[in-house]
């Protein structure tokens, strides 16, 4: 019904929109005259008042269109009139701009303008156009073109719409009614300015009691007073947002808001207990845990944190109560070592309170437990007087000598017999015995304080089960047992050139004791050194002396090298001492007094060479000598070739292919017997162990021509020089050549015939083959003085 009812006013609309468009324009169009007329009265309405105009123009109001219409024919949005369309006039109403010819379309003869499609006023509220008035028949502009606007009127055909939602929101717990909990929006894309199609109103659909919306801000608000976390945490609240001001016929859209109260510390701390008790061996280890014990808060995060602590029952300060940051338990642990024989049991009060405070709360929430500890006896290790024990020996002391003595007891009440024993771990040269009984630390062996200053040891005390160890240092004293010695092996240089006082070296001198004064060392020359001529000391007063030369005459020539004896002495009680030697070489030196040379030999040496350039040029001569007897070794050991090779040698012209030999019948062809030597039939080769003079014989070259050579003779020829030959290897190199098969125009090269036989064959085609075959093709060629023959 309300449906229905919202239509009928649509129609309504609709049909009296345009014809009141139209009435005014006809009305206004009356009312104006042509240019340069009277103006004349017009009534509207009630009211009166008075219209002119200087010239002629365009009259029409502003014209409307309904979105979202659609009918049959095309919806007539106004109608274009000018006081020059007068009868008999050929005009013609032109439209340009938005939409022009598109979306709006004008009759040309009457000026009615119509939407030819739907119109969206979400997508464009208005459009402006240019309306002109032509000349019919000429197209020529009457009037100058004016601008008008077609607005889009609005309907309410958008629901509004939660952009952002779904909404997450929080509170905290026990808030008072009224406490604002979050704020949304919905909008509408409907006209905010033209009716209520864009005027919303906000309602709360679910979350009642616990939840309130305000209908304009859309505000939500706490409802019900005491909301605790801890009965429900979390709630969801549907809001519907209804346009057209909330009235009927208007359309809504929801969203939901998800409402999380948050904790406050309104829960203390509750221990599940009032008393605990608990078992602690008198051994346990100082800092190990004895026990634990938690107190409960229902609240979460910082509001559930609580610090432990004991307020009663703790006077020694044995315990202490720390809280784990992970269970938030409270863990008991020792401060101090329990004794059963001493104290059996304690009664402490521990109290949990929460770390932080909730504003405007009178005080942290607290809660209190009792612990009841009981101390059980274990058989305890012996325990030492001392953790550590310190004792002092002189080096010289004799063996056997009681050095300490070292004390332990059993803290049992049986109290067991102790004994005691060294580490010998820690004594590896037994150095110390001690009384098993008594702890008495003797001297077994005899001490340098040089090697080892302190020695460490460490002492075990020991009962029926169980062993304590305790640490004993005991520190050598020092005597006056070594003698001082020059600091380093002293090496002294003194200049030729040098002045009479120059100092030579400075000498300062060690000793392995350590007085408890401090070190004095007297230097003095040896008796037979007192007045020699060449060097003197001077003490410079800080456990150091000079030594300096006497005149300038030293001279490497006569003696290059010095001894200098000089006595040290210590001030100990007694004093040591020790002769220590200097030695002092002689040097040549610059003029600044630098040294250059100590050695005598250095005077031989040319002017202008150092012994490295000499060396340097010493072994460029050998590596030449080298070079020159290896380049005639390799001269004299070359052998001279065995034959001296002429143009017309074959075997230049021959080429070894590395290819599959002949066949079977090739091979039956050839007699290999032809060209072995003959003195090797029987196993043995004559040789000479000297190079012979060879004499080759002479022999009339060998030509090739037009009538054929006597391969016969030239074979013969070269076997009585090679068997002749001293110096040839005992074997002939045979050349193998592929064999090209049957069906080649070639043959077979395998098989040689004598250019003297009665054969007619023609190996002029060898000579095409190129350079290579050309002299084996000129041996087996057939001249013409052997054809005619």
């Amino acid at each position: 019904m309300p449906m229905d009812l919202c239509m009928s006013l649509l129609l309504v609309w609709i049909t009296c929109v345009p014809c009141v468009s139209m009435a005014s324009v006809i009305g206004q169009s009356k009312s104006i005259q042509t240019g340069g007329s009277t103006a004349m009265a017009s009534s509207f309405g009630e009211g009166q008042r008075l219209l002119s105009r200087a010239k002629r123009g365009w009259v029409w109001n502003q014209m409307f269109v309904l979105e979202e219409f659609s009918g049959p024919d095309p919806i007539l949005v106004g109608r274009l009139h000018t006081d020059l369309d007068v009868g008999g006039k050929k005009i013609k109403y032109v439209l340009a701009g938005e939409g022009a010819g598109t979306i709006f379309a004008i009759n040309e003869f009457t000026g009615d303008i119509h939407a030819m499609k739907k119109l969206d006023r979400e997508e464009k509220a208005e459009y402006t156009l240019t309306a002109q008035v032509i000349n019919a028949e000429t197209d020529e502009p009457l009037e100058p073109p004016s601008e008008f606007i077609i607005k889009v009127q609005d309907i309410n055909d958008n629901p509004p719409q939660f952009n952002e939602g779904p909404y997450r929101a929080s509170v905290p717990e026990m808030s008072a009614v009224g406490t604002p909990v979050t704020r949304i929006t919905a909008t509408d894309a409907d006209d905010p300015v033209y009716g209520n199609s864009a005027k919303l109103v906000y309602s709360i659909l679910e979350g009642q009691p616990y939840f309130s919306v305000d209908p304009n801000s859309a505000t939500i608000k706490i409802a019900l007073h005491g909301m605790d976390r801890e009965m429900r945490e979390e709630y969801l609240v549907v809001i519907q947002a209804k346009d057209m001001g909330g009235h009927m016929g208007g359309l809504s859209g929801t969203t939901t808001v998800t409402v999380t109260l948050t904790d406050i510390n309104d829960n203390p701390p509750k221990f599940s207990k009032s008393l605990y008790d608990f078992t602690i061996p008198e051994d346990l280890p100082i800092g190990k845990m004895g026990g634990k014990v938690k107190a409960n808060d229902r609240d979460i995060g910082e509001n559930a944190k609580s610090t432990y602590s004991i307020i009663e029952g703790d006077d020694q300060n044995v315990f202490e109560i720390v809280t784990d940051a992970q269970t938030q338990e409270g863990i008991l642990r020792v401060k101090k070592p329990l004794d059963y024989e001493t104290r059996r049991a304690y009664t402490l009060k521990v109290e949990a309170t929460n770390v932080r405070t909730e504003p405007g709360s009178s005080g942290p929430f607290k809660d209190t437990a009792t612990m009841k500890i009981v101390v059980d006896d274990s058989d305890e290790p012996p325990i030492f007087t001392k953790p550590m024990y310190l004792l002092e020996v002189n080096e010289n002391a004799p063996i056997n000598t009681v050095i300490g003595m070292v004390a332990a007891r059993d803290p049992d009440s049986t109290g067991s017999q102790v004994r005691y024993f060294i580490d010998r771990h820690t004594d590896m040269e037994r150095q110390f015995n001690i009384n098993v009984d008594d702890g008495k630390i003797t001297l077994a062996k005899a001490l340098d304080r040089e090697t080892d200053m302190w020695h460490n040891i460490t002492v075990t005390a020991t009962e029926v089960v169980y062993q304590h160890q305790a640490i004993v240092a005991i520190r050598v004293k020092d005597i006056n047992d070594n003698a001082p010695e020059f600091a380093t092996e002293y090496e002294a240089f003194l200049c030729e050139n040098g002045k009479p006082g120059q100092v030579i070296q400075t000498v300062s001198a060690v000793d392995k004791d350590d007085p408890i004064q401090g070190h004095y060392f007297d230097y003095r020359l040896v008796p037979e050194m007192l007045n020699n001529p060449n060097f003197t000391i001077k003490n410079n007063q800080d456990n150091s002396i000079s030594v300096l030369a006497k005149h300038d005459t030293f001279q490497r020539q006569k003696q290059k090298m010095y001894f200098l004896p000089i006595i040290v002495t210590d001030n100990g009680n007694p004093p040591m001492s020790s002769t220590n030697t200097l030695t002092i070489r002689v040097c040549g030196c610059s003029k600044d007094g630098t040294v250059q040379s100590c050695n005598v030999e250095a005077y031989v040496l040319p002017i202008g060479l150092s012994m490295g350039a000499l060396i340097a040029i010493l072994a460029c001569i050998i590596l030449l000598l080298v070079i020159v007897v290896l380049f005639v070794t390799l001269r004299r050991h070359k052998n001279e070739p065995l034959i001296i090779k002429d143009d017309e040698d074959v075997r230049e012209n021959i080429i070894r292919y590395d290819d599959e030999g002949g066949g079977e019948e090739d091979t039956e062809a050839f007699d290999i017997a032809t060209l072995q030597n003959p003195d090797g039939i029987n196993g043995y080769l004559p040789r000479k162990d000297i190079k012979p003079d060879l004499q080759f014989m002479p022999r009339a070259g060998q030509h090739s021509g037009p009538n054929g050579v006597d391969v016969d003779e030239f074979i013969n020829v070269r076997l009585h020089e090679a068997d002749n030959d001293p110096t040839a290897p005992p074997y002939d190199s045979i050349q193998i050549y592929g064999y090209e098969g049957r069906g080649s125009i070639a043959g077979s090269l395998s098989s040689l015939e004598t250019a003297s036989s009665d054969s007619d064959q023609n190996y002029d085609y060898l000579r095409e083959w190129g350079p290579r075959f050309r002299r084996l093709g000129e041996l087996y060629s057939v001249g013409e003085s052997d054809r005619e023959t």
